[in-house]
């Protein structure tokens, strides 16, 4: 019989699927009523587009998405990144409509001229009905993470081609990426995406975030006190990779002499230690992205600006920016744009406000930023 402690079922920084995929109900109705609708033969009634900061667990709900349509016979699905794609022939051979483009090509053109001897004008009706005829044959599902990363042209050939394939045919797009996906998908000149069904993708709720610990441990046998799991849902602050790193690092102190099968006070204790030095990596990662874009001064007076509070306006965000600029950092709106990109901060909702991407991190950022404010 295997000892239960022998495998750690929690998996940070992988970007696979979680051993509970917590707090993310809402999203996971949405897929399965899309899914519903290929299976009868009806694309779904826009595009999806997931975005948030890294480590929330985009690409895990992708996954999650895969692993529903690869358990159905009715269903077909296709799984890009932009690292794949890189012009309209890999894009042509990923998503295994060569076949289709080979009978449309005008006669002498191999499909590897779809990016060489056919104009872009060309290239979009081709790859569009190819895709229609894929869609027509099995109800096809389109997966394409890190989008923000996408080449423009090829993005512009895809996102077009996918929209108007999906007016005839049962087939899905669903893109994920950074909080700027909009920018960048405005950027590949893609009429859809204002309409797509954009879905934010952020950290969890205290609930949601106790459960994706006690689930997984109690699947392994494992109790977990009260007090306990309260301390790492406050501690992670709800950061779907933080919890990640917290259930390995009880998993590894339940390793530990005396082993148990309870998760107590002192069990969370020994924990920590190993639960903050993996955090603090992260963030030193962090600090240094901002580092080598001179966002430090950006990041620190955002992060001041914040406080305590949850959310800020916009007016609040557009005077700390100022002040960082007048330091001789990046003008506001460049500051704006690559905070977002990073993470740092982004909208979470509906509403013209920003949240921090992980609040410890700008805790992180003042502690090692004051001597910013003392040099002014």
């Amino acid at each position: 019989m295997r000892d239960h402690r022998a495998f750690d079922p929690f998996r940070p920084g992988t970007g696979g699927l979680p051993p509970y995929l917590a707090g993310r109900e809402t999203e996971q109705d949405l897929f399965r009523e899309s899914l519903e609708r290929l299976r009868r033969g009806i694309s779904a009634p826009a595009e999806i587009i997931l975005y948030g900061p890294r480590g929330n667990g985009k690409t895990a709900l992708l996954r999650w998405v895969r692993r529903q349509v690869e358990a159905d016979d009715a269903l077909d699905v296709c799984w890009l990144t932009p690292a794949e794609v890189r012009d309209p022939d890999a894009l042509a051979r990923h998503l295994r409509v060569t076949s289709w483009l080979d009978r449309l090509a005008p006669d002498g053109v191999s499909v590897a001229g779809v990016g060489v001897s056919l104009r872009q004008s060309d290239a979009q009706p081709m790859l569009t009905e190819a895709l229609r005829a894929r869609a027509k044959e099995q109800p096809l599902l389109v997966l394409l993470d890190e989008a923000h990363t996408l080449k423009p042209s090829v993005g512009n050939l895809l996102l077009n081609a996918a929209q108007d394939a999906g007016r005839e045919a049962p087939f899905l797009l669903v893109l994920a990426g950074t909080p700027d996906l909009h920018a960048r998908l405005s950027e590949m000149a893609a009429s859809f995406w204002s309409r797509a069904e954009g879905l934010p993708v952020g950290r969890l709720g205290e609930t949601a975030a106790a459960e994706a610990i006690r689930q997984p441990l109690s699947e392994e046998g494992v109790e977990i006190e009260i007090e306990a799991l309260k301390r790492i849902a406050r501690t992670s602050h709800g950061y779907p990779f933080f919890l990640q790193v917290w259930g390995s690092a009880v998993w590894k102190s339940l390793r530990e002499p005396p082993a148990a099968r309870r998760v107590s006070s002192a069990v969370v204790e020994a924990a920590a230690l190993k639960f903050e030095k993996r955090k603090d990596h992260y963030h030193l990662q962090r600090y240094e992205e901002l580092r080598v874009r001179s966002l430090l001064p950006a990041a620190r007076e955002v992060a001041i600006a914040f406080g305590e509070a949850k959310t800020l306006s916009d007016p609040a965000l557009d005077s700390a920016l100022e002040r960082a600029a007048s330091t001789g950092g990046p003008a506001p709106g460049e500051a704006e744009e690559s905070l977002k990109h990073l993470g740092f901060i982004w909208r979470a909702g509906t509403t013209p406000t920003w949240e921090p991407g992980i609040p410890s991190l700008m805790d992180y950022i003042l502690e090692h930023t004051a001597e910013l404010t003392a040099s002014r």
